[in-house]
């Protein structure tokens, strides 16, 4: 298709109508082809709905062909519509949230699983998908944090880049294009609240929270959606210095941005723009292409170009990366590419999808605590099942077309795999709502079952409701009628089993204490009951490590790893006066970024370097030597952290800057070599420019990023 000969065919008022998206329900003609209702209120009359460019939440096949069809047939020069949906972690067939496909530290299976979603979301008819979501997240009060992979960029950039090339392929019909989001900054919400303000200097934008946008950016993301956020006093969507000096002028971009929902509007309550007419202008300058479900380009566009406040080029170059987008998804040649009710029950919930979401879910369960409880050996003959979410299917938020009650359940899992004879019974114990009152007559026929159980599985955490966009929480403790089940439950068992349920890191610090055995199993998805079941039983071992870091008490968030150190540090050390400390809790976190446990266990050698000296051109080879010391086989994330002592400008205490994941039989051990170049130690110093500077390096090969004695690397 030539997009160019297209564009200059279209009115300006169907260019600005190619640049606006709306639910498509508002795109749906009256019985007698008027616009009334939610439209009307829209200010979209015929003309803009038949030229509009793009729709989202559509609600199956059926619908997306019939809305295409419809449109083309009222669309005066026959461009079709783009379809668009939040698939953030499977469309129908559910994979873990993005945040434990974090905790797998395994690229390649996030690739996978995101090509799996692509596959039916695009026999759904959809074309894009709101994601990846790579927001940098170190305040585990934000409810998004279920949508991220976590506290560190290097692993950030790393799950992004996988993400787009799962998701995109090579645009074929089995797959759809990424839309990045959200830019950025977003996780930076001050207090954890979320769309609330962020303020941060230039230096850690460049150095934690950009990367994962650039890593999609390098991988050929399509899209990019701006944030709601204020970012050093502007809103993201009408940030010029963001979306056009970054992203478009520094970094090359020259696909689609799109707004957040109705986040155009929302320049007015920020305080930025007093009216839709400005939001419109502040936007466009902006170089933002396509206004999500607000009307301020449609009703004020037209005008601004008038009054020589916008150009007719500047709307030019926006349709026209949208209508090259459209034919690099081959829409003109094919509109519908491939939807099909057929294709949809053949794919979604299929055998293959259920196998791949779980082995996901398995790989993403991180191992907190053991005392020798775990793996049941399977001579249990009674198995009690306890808490409110022993039966539910936890797919967690942002699950697309995914369903609970298709979702397999801890208890569904276990009845199927444990033992001939086993005896199963359940108890609800308490609700599982945050604010839930206690009901003691629940806990105490929970408390029963436990007691004339041989062992308990006890299902505790977060619903999907409680995490995600809005689901911000000041106390990340697990609420007090979970507790009081808790406690009392392990009271009266030795053989307790806690499986946390969760879209963020949580307060477990009361859980570990009296629970012989915890592990996370984040929001599994479909496939979750199943995927806990082979890890309780031994069938699977655990090798999940942990994406974010986990408080003790959430007066420490913001806590994260890559910290850096103070004049007066205190560790953990309560009594040091005048330091930096809290008088009431250590200043660590209960598990630290990188922490998981395994059936089995590993000792690490002393690590080695090839040269303990190195010029700005050389490749310096750490090594460290893994041996599995347990009884069975196991899986071993090993991971790669630098500090840069002395710097332009204060370095954190750790950086991750690689990781391998290592399978071992009992006694073998295996060598592990790390690459370390200049760029691995670079970074964005006092001048702003990114490069290594001379001077003395601590270079690590541990299991988390607290763990490890160092080896002195000196650049110079």
């Amino acid at each position: 298709m030539d997009t160019k000969k297209l564009l200059s065919k279209l009115t300006l008022d169907q260019k600005i109508a190619q640049m606006s998206q709306f639910n498509l329900v508002l795109l749906r003609p009256d019985a007698d082809g008027g616009v009334t209702g939610p439209a009307q209120k829209m200010e979209l009359t015929r003309e803009i709905i038949d030229s509009v460019g793009s729709t989202l939440n559509v609600k199956d096949a059926a619908s997306t062909i019939e809305a295409q069809k419809e449109h083309l047939e009222h669309d005066p020069n026959k461009i079709p519509l783009l379809f668009m949906h939040d698939i953030i972690h499977g469309c129908h067939t559910i994979y873990p949230i993005p945040l434990g496909m974090g905790a797998t530290f395994d690229p390649a299976l996030m690739e996978e699983c995101c090509s799996m979603a692509a596959k039916e979301a695009s026999a759904m008819g959809i074309h894009v998908t709101f994601g990846p979501m790579v927001d940098l997240a170190r305040d585990c009060r934000w409810g998004r944090c279920m949508e991220t992979t976590g506290e560190d960029p290097y692993l950030n950039c790393l799950m992004s880049a996988a993400q787009v090339r799962g998701f995109q392929g090579n645009l074929d019909k089995e797959h759809v294009a990424a839309c990045v989001k959200h830019y950025a900054c977003y996780g930076g919400a001050e207090a954890g609240r979320d769309y609330n303000t962020v303020d941060m200097s230039e230096h850690t934008l460049r150095e934690y929270y950009l990367p994962a946008y650039k890593a999609a950016v390098d991988a050929g993301v399509e899209m990019l959606m701006t944030s709601f956020n204020l970012l050093n006093g502007v809103p993201s969507s009408g940030n010029k210095y963001l979306v056009k000096g970054i992203l478009r002028d520094e970094w090359g971009f020259n696909g689609v941005v799109i707004s957040d929902y109705n986040a155009f509007r929302e320049m007015e309550k920020h305080g930025y723009c007093a009216d839709g007419k400005e939001c419109a202008e502040k936007a466009l300058n902006a170089t933002s292409d396509i206004e999500m479900m607000s009307n301020c380009y449609i009703k004020y566009l037209k005008e601004l170009v008038e009054e020589g406040k916008v150009s007719e080029k500047q709307i030019d170059e926006a349709v026209l990366r949208i209508l090259d987008l459209k034919d690099k998804l081959g829409l003109f040649k094919d509109p519908y590419r491939g939807a099909s009710e057929k294709k949809c029950k053949k794919l979604f919930l299929s055998r293959p999808h259920r196998a791949l979401c779980r082995t996901a879910a398995a790989k993403s369960a991180v191992l907190l605590k053991n005392d020798g409880v775990l793996p049941l050996g399977g001579e249990e003959k009674t198995i009690a099942l306890i808490g409110p979410f022993a039966k539910k299917g936890m797919i967690g938020a942002w699950s697309a077309y995914g369903k609970e009650d298709e979702a397999v359940s801890v208890f569904d899992g276990i009845k199927k795999a444990a033992a001939k004879g086993t005896r199963l019974s359940y108890a609800q114990g308490c609700d599982g709502a945050i604010r839930a009152g206690t009901d003691e007559s629940e806990i105490s026929k929970a408390v029963r079952l436990a007691k004339r159980s041989e062992a308990v599985i006890l299902c505790l955490g977060e619903d999907r409701a409680q995490s995600g966009e809005g689901c911000s929480r000041a106390n990340v403790a697990l609420p007090a009628p979970q507790l009081e089940l808790l406690r009392k439950v392990c009271a009266v068992n030795d053989k307790v089993v806690c499986v946390i349920f969760n879209g963020r890191p949580l307060d477990l610090s009361a859980v570990v204490e009296v629970c012989p055995a915890v592990f996370t199993m984040w929001q599994p998805g479909t496939e979750g009951g199943n995927a806990a079941a082979d890890l309780i039983f031994g069938k699977a071992d655990f090798e999940g490590k942990l994406p974010m870091s986990f408080p003790r008490f959430v007066g420490q968030a913001p806590i994260y790893y890559n910290r850096n150190n103070t004049g007066r540090p205190a560790g953990d050390n309560m009594d040091a006066a005048y330091s930096s400390r809290y008088q009431d809790c250590p200043t660590s976190p209960l598990f630290p970024f990188g922490f998981g446990l395994s059936y089995t266990s590993f000792a690490y050698s002393p690590v080695t370097l090839s040269k303990s000296e190195m010029s700005e051109n050389d490749t310096v080879v750490a090594s460290v030597t893994v041996t599995n010391t347990g009884k069975r086989q196991g899986t071993e994330t090993v991971q790669l952290y630098i500090r840069d002592r002395f710097a332009s400008l204060v370095r954190p205490v750790r950086e991750l800057k690689g990781f391998e994941k290592i399978t071992l039989d009992p006694g073998e051990s295996k060598t592990v070599n790390f690459d370390i170049s200049a760029s691995t130690l670079a970074f964005y110093g006092a001048s702003g420019e990114f490069k290594a500077e001379k001077g003395e390096f601590l270079i690590y090969a541990t299991s988390d990023s607290q763990s490890g004695e160092p080896v002195s690397l000196w650049l110079k």
